[in-house]
């Protein structure tokens, strides 16, 4: 078991983090790793973070005496896997690491001069095999190459593979890629060309889809056998490693991209790839902790260890399965920004990697595998035939080798079982064209293990062949030998060449300008087109380059998008060597005539201080740049001034929906006053009448009346003998009458529960409500004091009473709301003279003598005012 090998590179500032004075927030000493926080001060805790990590590259000054360049990365990490591979090792290694942060660079290098770990490790396995001159070893090399773009696999070296091509499981084999290609190969140059010319339809696809740079994730294999043979024993022993290496795409935030539209859905996709991919990688790396080390915590670490691993979650992840903790030996590349202004996406990085150095992979040696699993294949065949026949379905072979199937009883049982598997492209399918499926998946395998190395080298070339053809149609350049198919320099043809934002997509195109007309538009034109373009604003005839005595003239058509140098033409454009030419919405070129000066830039562009020719190579960078100083100004000045006018549309709209809602307000707060008021002059009144006695009514004193009572009732006979008879009914309603005699009275037994606390007695007032039932009647002093002059005499079931809770001697007792009145007299007198109580013979002598002799009552004005 070997823990998974883990670098980090930092790589210099490039021109947007120039441009925008970043400050390097990164230190490298040794093998540790440390990161500045800037938006903390240098003395705070928490300001700089450390991680150990297996090698610590310091990429950024190239002047310095600690730069690390790539033969030293190579030399680590490319010589160590190329070694495992030879033993019979798994081996892989990826990158990782946001946009722009150097992953590309790392895996492929720039130019011959500066290679990366992919071309130095293909050039040393050839090294080696050309090395071993004995007669008993052979050796045979095949590769693969796949791009992985939105969860859909395509293959980059077949031409005929369109679409997406399905990840299927096999018990022995693991996850693999159905259909896709293996090409032999018998050198450097041969894989050279190969990723020349995936690169190239990698390029294309992306091209035509709109992608930008690092949309996908690719994955270049290597299978790698060594033939042994024992001279004593006549046996020939086998080990086969599969190399695989992995440029991960770059990990993005879209607030920091800007991100819109189906970039942002493909930014989508690619997170959420990396972020399975991260999910893996925790679990494994929680699994690998868990299961070594002793201690406390051994539930915990059990639970861990059989903890569920996302691997389906993702293609990538499903895929790179054996890689990540399993059967291989992977070194991890984790390629990092040194600004100021990357720190979250560099910090997350930094953890990304620290997580994956703890992961274990258990790899062994495969030796011997392919025997073993052609035998087991071809019993497994010849299983499902039997199966097959023993239902009655006769199995044959159909055209190109697939398996067909003829059934013989029409109502075969097995025929009616339904199969509800959801992976299933079409649908159900039933248990006959599953076994079918399944048999014609195991004789792809068994034909490809019993493939002759002759016959892999002839397959190879048939679709090398094919994909030169392909080419061809299209329009992009290939030497006449047909040997090299990549980015070189014509001698005297003129030519167009592919910018993209991806280094490792851009200038691997050439497009040759044909003396006379070259036409560029679309597959579908009603005239066959020299070039064919695919994407945004690419119309059928698009436009016409003619190539007239060594002068090009770039023709586009009425409706065509084309820019010359920043500049949309509509008519004539002769081009010089160095022009940037824009077709359509997302094609940019690079136009080179071998035998015209390199052009310079135009005077009055260096007079703007714009761009010069000093601010770097004419990339894609550079002629979008331009196509923005150029285009760009009148429409951001269109824009600052909408967003002005938006501005002041939304503070004009704000101001006068905060005076409407002020004037709703005030509205509003005036009429609640105005209720409350009055609710509170009625409350008032009602209850000062429900406390008065039937002598009171008697008296001619002035009382108060509410203005909503003070209108003149203008009522007929009939209009009195209905609202009489309606009263006579209404009082009878236990709700409306408990409530007023509780609203009525509450003041006064708030009043007494005051009164006691003031005068610190343990006693409390509190209402309740008694009901008369057969076995419990009302006591006669509980009973409301009633109008003799009232016709019906009627008790009512419930009344409302006041129970006086006594804490002092644990007592209870009921008082009517006339007693409550009347002892809430006395209560007063008692207050205001000073007592302090019940206690003293004197107070409760007084207390006796006030229920025979109450004193006198105020006026009810005078009532009123106090209840105010």
């Amino acid at each position: 078991m070997s823990s998974v090998k883990v670098a980090v590179r930092v790589r210099p500032f490039n021109s947007r983090e120039m441009s925008r004075n970043a400050e390097c927030i990164i230190e490298m000493e040794g093998a540790t790793t440390r990161i500045t926080n800037p938006k903390m001060p240098a003395s705070a805790k928490d300001a700089i973070k450390s991680f150990n990590f297996d090698y610590s590259y310091w990429s950024h000054d190239p002047s310095g005496s600690l730069f690390h360049g790539q033969d030293v990365v190579y030399q680590d990490l490319g010589e160590e896997m190329l070694q495992h591979a030879f033993q019979g090792y798994n081996v892989c290694i990826f990158a990782y690491g946001q946009t722009g942060a150097g992953k590309s660079y790392t895996m492929m290098g720039k130019g011959e001069k500066d290679e990366g770990i992919i071309p130095r490790l293909c050039k040393d396995l050839f090294v080696k095999i050309n090395e071993d001159n004995s007669p008993e070893s052979q050796y045979s090399v095949e590769v693969s190459y796949m791009e992985i773009y939105c969860e859909r696999v395509r293959d980059l070296l077949n031409p005929n593979a369109k679409g997406n091509l399905r990840v299927r499981e096999h018990p022995l084999l693991g996850p693999y890629v159905e259909d896709l290609s293996k090409l032999a190969v018998t050198s450097y140059a041969d894989i050279h060309d190969l990723m020349d010319e995936g690169n190239k339809a990698r390029t294309v696809a992306a091209t035509n889809m709109n992608e930008s740079s690092s949309r996908s994730h690719a994955v270049f294999t290597i299978i790698f056998t060594q033939h042994k043979h024992d001279a004593d024993s006549g046996l020939t022993a086998e080990k086969v490693s599969k190399i695989s290496l992995v440029d991960l795409a770059g990990s993005e935030r879209a607030e920091s991209t800007g991100a819109k539209g189906t970039r942002l859905k493909e930014g989508a996709n690619i997170n959420k790839s990396l972020t399975t991919l991260g999910k893996v990688i925790s679990a494994l790396a929680e699994q690998s902790g868990g299961g070594g080390g002793g201690g406390g915590g051994g539930t915990n670490k059990k639970k861990k260890k059989g903890e569920f691993i996302p691997y389906r979650d993702s293609v990538l992840t499903w895929l790179l399965r054996e890689n990540l903790g399993g059967n291989s030996k992977t070194a991890m590349v984790a390629a990092i920004s040194p600004a100021d202004i990357n720190y979250d996406e560099t910090l997350s990085t930094l953890r990304y990697a620290d997580r994956a150095k703890q992961i274990v992979c258990k790899a062994i040696v495969n030796e011997d595998s392919n025997a073993k699993l052609i035998r087991e294949l071809k019993e497994e065949i010849s299983r499902l035939r039997n199966l097959l026949k023993a239902e009655g379905i006769e199995v044959e072979e159909g055209p190109g080798g697939k398996v067909t199937y003829v059934r013989e009883r029409a109502a075969s049982e097995l025929g009616r079982q339904i199969s509800t598997d959801p992976k299933s492209p079409g649908g159900p399918l039933t248990i006959a064209e599953e076994a079918v499926d399944q048999l014609q998946e195991n004789e792809k395998l068994v034909a490809e293990f019993t493939e002759t190395w002759e016959n892999k080298l002839r397959r190879a070339e048939s679709i090398r062949q094919q994909r030169e053809a392909v080419f061809a149609e299209m329009g992009v350049a290939i030497k006449e030998d047909g040997e090299t198919v990549g980015f070189f320099q014509p001698k005297k043809t003129p030519h167009l060449v592919n910018l993209n934002p991806d280094s490792s997509l851009s200038e691997c195109l050439l497009y040759y300008l044909k003396v006379g007309l070259t036409r560029i538009g679309s597959p579908g034109a009603n005239i066959p087109q020299d070039i064919q373009l695919v994407g945004s604003h690419i119309i059928n005839e698009h436009c016409v380059f003619q190539n007239s005595d060594g002068i090009v003239t770039l023709k586009p058509s009425p409706d065509a998008l084309c820019y010359v140098n920043g500049r949309k033409v509509t008519c004539d454009v002769t081009l010089k060597t160095g022009s940037r030419v824009i077709l359509g919405k997302n094609h940019v070129f690079r136009f080179h005539h071998p035998e015209q000066p390199r052009e310079r830039l135009d005077d009055s562009i260096k007079d703007e201080g714009k761009l010069s020719p000093g601010s770097g190579p004419a990339d894609w960078e550079y002629a979008h740049s331009e196509l923005l100083e150029r285009e760009g100004v009148d429409l951001k000045l269109e824009m600052e001034q909408k967003m002005r006018e938006m501005e002041e549309q939304w503070r004009r709209e704000k101001e006068e929906a905060s005076q409407a809602f002020q004037q709703e307000r005030k509205k509003y707060e005036d009429q609640i006053e105005s209720l409350q008021k009055q609710v509170m002059e009625q409350s008032m009144t009602m209850s000062m009448i429900s406390s008065m006695t039937p002598d009171e009514f008697n008296q001619e004193e002035d009382l108060y009346v509410n203005p909503i009572f003070e209108a003149e009732c203008n009522w007929t006979e009939r209009e009195y003998e209905l609202a009489s008879w309606a009263f006579s009914k209404w009082r009878i309603h236990q709700f409306t009458s408990l409530r007023d005699d509780l609203w009525g009275n509450a003041v006064f037994l708030k009043e007494a529960n005051a009164i006691s606390v003031e005068l610190k007695k343990r006693v409390s007032f509190q209402f309740s409500l008694l009901s008369s039932t057969l076995y419990s009647s009302f006591p006669p002093d509980l009973l409301p004091i009633r109008d003799p002059d009232e016709e019906e005499e009627r008790v009512p079931r419930t009344v409302v009473v006041v129970e006086v809770q006594d804490n002092k001697n644990n007592a209870s007792h009921f008082w009517s709301l006339e007693k409550l009145r009347q002892r809430l007299e006395l209560m007063r007198h008692i207050y205001n003279g000073g007592g302090e109580g019940f206690d003293s013979p004197g107070e409760e002598t007084l207390l006796c003598t006030m229920e025979q002799n109450p004193p006198p009552r105020c006026s009810q004005r005078q009532r009123l005012e106090l209840m105010r």
